[in-house]
């Protein structure tokens, strides 16, 4: 469970503070007249001459003061034509557009979710890599999805369907929607595909984690830069306060505001709370069953359970014990009250496959001859070349593509222009 090399996990300062560093060169370009940035153009064609990639064309939308992320106008209000001797596409995947994530759904992965969570902005629709096929380039992998299933409803939503992702420690139990454990080693923070994959087999769209504020305290996170002002903010103090004493004001948010999170300080009231949620889907003897057989296993020093198992073994880490896992103890403990249930979805976020390219980040056609013009790079690319993880990734590993990959475009454009 984890990389055996070093990889990109945590970045100080989250995405902007990832941005700002090219940013800064843009502008000193941009100066210098060496850039020219073009807001509000949709692209709506790639424009092809002969075989090769000469620009591209499309729609002015009409401004729209619309924070970052939230879903803007599409009102046109002029045209565009730009001419260039290269085009590098880096428009994303397809996880903000719900229906091509179900059109494109693995069948080993089971039924596609009635309701799931986007985890990525409406703007990332998946037009890009449309776009290329129709001039002509390879889409290969489309399939390949790394979708997570520990998704919450944003309680203050920017963009459609705004979804949250927990970042969860591994002491919670983990439910399906009736109330039955997830068999090892599908626990939190463990396999998210493979969970997925396990949850989409029981014909419910939700499932739950159940754990009580003690575990809440240490071991919640969430995903985002805005989730993290502590680390978007590049404050050392707020980190290993809220690492510390927890939880972090975003994540108390959410327990008081989210939809999807409800407390009591009795497991029989939990459960009603629960059931009030989802009515009618849960079987609250199924779960008391779990949860006290759970707490036994926990309470059990030779205990071979294989999440009480994992849980002393992480701790066996000083980061872990100090900052990341609960000491193990029962969830039913009143010390550690009161008791907490978290409803989760399905939540979209990076597509592994896309617009096939060679090593240089030239487009491909069918044939698997470049595209003479035509380049691509990042999530557009599968994260390189149209699939480079395979069926699976690793978080960390989907920076270090979007990097190299658009570094490798970089390249090969100016070796065409020489």
């Amino acid at each position: 469970h984890g990389n055996s090399v070093p990889r990109f996990h945590l970045v100080w300062g989250t995405g902007p503070g990832l941005l700002a560093p090219f940013l800064r060169k843009a502008e000193v370009l941009k100066e210098k007249g060496l850039l020219k940035v073009f807001l509000r153009h949709r692209v709506e064609e790639v424009l092809v001459e002969g075989g090769k990639a000469v620009g591209v064309a499309g729609v002015v939308l009409e401004e729209d003061p619309k924070p970052r992320g939230a879903p803007t106008s599409r009102k046109a209000v002029g045209q565009f034509r730009f001419l260039a001797q290269a085009v590098v596409l880096a428009t994303g995947g397809i996880g903000g557009n719900l229906d091509l994530v179900r059109r494109f759904w693995p069948e080993r992965m089971g039924k596609p979710p009635e309701r799931m969570l986007s985890g990525v902005p409406d703007h990332v629709d998946g037009s890009g890599l449309f776009l290329a096929e129709r001039a002509g380039a390879r889409l290969l992998h489309l399939d390949r999805m790394w979708h997570y299933p520990e998704g919450v409803e944003n309680h203050t939503p920017i963009w459609t369907a705004h979804g949250i992702r927990i970042l969860p420690g591994p002491s919670a139990l983990w439910v399906d929607a009736t109330g039955r454990r997830l068999p090892p080693p599908l626990f939190p923070g463990f396999d998210a595909l493979e969970t997925l994959r396990h949850l989409r087999q029981t014909g419910w769209d939700w499932s739950w984690f159940v754990l009580n504020l003690r575990i809440l305290k240490k071991e919640f996170a969430l995903s985002g830069s805005e989730q993290n002002p502590d680390l978007t903010g590049k404050s050392l103090l707020q980190v290993l306060k809220n690492r510390l004493l927890g939880p972090a004001a975003p994540v108390r948010a959410f327990l008081e505001r989210g939809k999807d999170f409800v407390a009591a300080e009795s497991l029989s009231e939990l459960m009603r709370r629960m059931d009030a949620l989802a009515p009618g889907v849960l079987d609250p003897g199924r779960l008391e069953r779990e949860v006290r057989a759970r707490d036994l296993e926990f309470l059990n020093p030779f205990a071979k359970d294989a999440q009480v198992l994992a849980l002393r073994g992480f701790r066996r880490y000083l980061g872990d014990r100090l900052i990341r896992v609960a000491p193990p103890g029962p969830l039913l403990d009143p010390k550690g009250g009161p008791l907490v249930a978290v409803r989760l979805w399905t939540l979209t976020r990076k597509t592994l496959g896309g617009i096939q390219t060679d090593l240089s980040g030239r487009a491909l056609t069918p044939k698997g001859e470049p595209l003479a013009g035509l380049f691509a790079a990042g999530e557009a690319a599968g994260f390189g070349g149209g699939g480079m993880h395979g069926y699976k990734a690793l978080e960390g590993t989907f920076l270090g593509g979007c990097l190299f990959s658009g570094l490798r475009a970089a390249q090969g454009v100016l070796e065409g222009l020489e």
